[in-house]
Parts: structure tokens; sequence; C-alpha cells
């Protein structure tokens, strides 16, 4: 449960963070919120917590869009619960559906739901461009790359010790 209501609190975290961290200007004018190199972590506790609880993480991923539309301006609220949930049920979709290993779900699932979750967001606040898009799905997938790596090195680890018992 511990993973869940750490879901749930990033999801109330990083509403409140978009909503008082200033923009940064880039340098082709684009405006990037530096608070989206939290997001891609936003996205492996959800693998974390759905490992714990199964397809009842649904229900915290509808109480994070719920979350998202009281938490900023009718705008931003539509825009932050759109992309939410288009990022959340397509990153949910391919870490429930492949079956590779965890460090690997985490990876892929997070290859899908950052960009899905950026493209919709800009879209729909009007500040979608290549540029844009790439730089917040690139931040996004920081803390997913990290925890994949930590993930990944684990598992060879309990692997080799697996095999190390085999013998």
């Amino acid at each position: 449960m511990f993973s869940l209501f750490t879901y749930i609190a990033l999801i109330v975290g990083v509403n409140y963070a978009f909503a008082v961290t200033p923009l940064v200007e880039l340098p082709n004018g684009d405006l990037w919120p530096p608070v989206s190199l939290i997001v891609g972590f936003v996205f492996v506790v959800r693998d974390f917590a759905q490992r714990r609880v199964g397809h009842h993480i649904l229900w915290a991923m509808l109480a994070g869009c719920v979350v998202s539309w009281y938490m900023a301006s009718p705008q931003l609220a539509v825009a932050s619960a759109a992309a939410f949930a288009v990022g959340e049920l397509g990153d949910w979709a391919l870490f429930t559906f492949t079956r590779k290993p965890f460090s690997q779900r985490i990876l892929i699932s997070s290859l899908l739901g950052a960009p899905l979750d950026s493209l919709v967001f800009l879209l729909l606040i009007g500040l979608a461009t290549p540029w844009s898009i790439g730089i917040m799905s690139l931040s996004k997938l920081a803390g997913s790359f990290l925890v994949f790596f930590l993930v990944r090195r684990r598992e060879r680890r309990e692997a080799a010790g697996m095999t190390a018992q085999n013998v």
C-alpha cells in the first residue's frame, strides 16, 4: 500500500509543483516546465504500485485525474487531466500486457507514457512544437531511465545469486 499512497501523493505534489514553479525559456523561445523532470518518477511509481495492487491501480489513476482537474485553471485542468489519463493509461497498458522482466516493462511503458502525456498536454495548452514535446518527453524519461538501470542491476544480481545457488 505504501507505493499506492506514494503514487497518489506524487500526483498531488507534481500538480502543485506545476502550478507554482515558473517555466524556463529555452534558447528557441519555447517554455519548459522543470517540474517535468519529476513526472518520470510518477510513471515508475505507478508501475511499482501496480505490482502490489494489480488492476486496482486504475482507481488511483482516476483519483489522479480528479486531483489534476481541481488543482489548476480550467484550461490547464483539462490539459493536465487529459494528458494524465492518456499517458498513464498507455503506460498501464504496456506495463500490464508486456511479459518482459520488470525493469524492461518500466522502460517500455515509460517510453510510451511520457511522450503521450507530453504531446496531449502541450497540444491542449497550445504550446506543442517538436522541440517542446521532445524536451518535455526527455525530461520525463530521465527519471524512468534512472530507475530502469537501478532495477535492471538488482535483477541481474538476483539472477546471478540464483545461478550460484543452483550450481
